[in-house]
């Protein structure tokens, strides 16, 4: 939603397109047993937990910052992952980049990939080809979803890119990801 909000319904695909691709990442990871590990190593969900946690306070943290500044959010305030940036708020390939650093950064989704999916596998049908299949699934109706409030939210623009809005969509994300992050961190396994 920020994205599309702040540099329109391209950059906000794009950043859509990263975290589907997350999902179907996470998905494979799971069909051939690697989120397993996550499941089973309590060393590397730990890892992946602060490090998600880490990652979405340094969003929030930073939307807090633009919102407190009063100005105008840049493009990067949720996340600049380097690089790239024009004058409608940054590349494709960045927005790209934020979405899949952004469902890379949630540990939960590939523990859902590694317990939730299997439990449908039909007995006697390959576990790793049905994996996968779920996994293009789950992305496609993730897919039609975003796509939708990409829409919608591109539709909004001009509302709710008033500054005054802006203002305050930058501070309620910024608390939302702060207070994720915080229960990531201090949440028990």
């Amino acid at each position: 939603m920020r994205q599309s909000l702040r540099s329109g319904r391209r950059a906000g695909l794009a950043t859509v397109l990263g975290n589907e691709t997350g999902v179907l990442l996470w998905g494979m990871a799971a069909a051939v047993g690697l989120s397993a590990l996550l499941a089973a190593s309590r060393l590397a969900f730990e890892g992946l937990r602060v490090a998600g946690a880490v990652v979405l306070v340094w969003f929030g943290v930073r939307a807090l910052w633009h919102a407190r500044r009063g100005g105008p959010a840049e493009a990067g305030a949720d996340g600049d992952l380097g690089g790239e940036r024009d004058g409608a708020g940054g590349s494709g390939w960045r927005c790209y980049r934020l979405g899949l650093v952004t469902n890379f950064a949630n540990p939960k989704a590939g523990v859902f990939a590694v317990s939730f999916l299997p439990q449908f596998v039909p007995q006697g049908w390959p576990v790793a080809v049905v994996l996968v299949g779920f996994s293009v699934l789950w992305a496609l109706i993730d897919l039609v979803w975003y796509a939708a409030v990409v829409w919608l939210v591109g539709s909004a623009r001009r509302v709710l890119g008033r500054p005054g809005v802006r203002r305050r969509l930058d501070q309620v994300s910024g608390v939302v990801l702060v207070g994720l992050g915080v229960r990531l961190a201090a949440e028990a396994r």
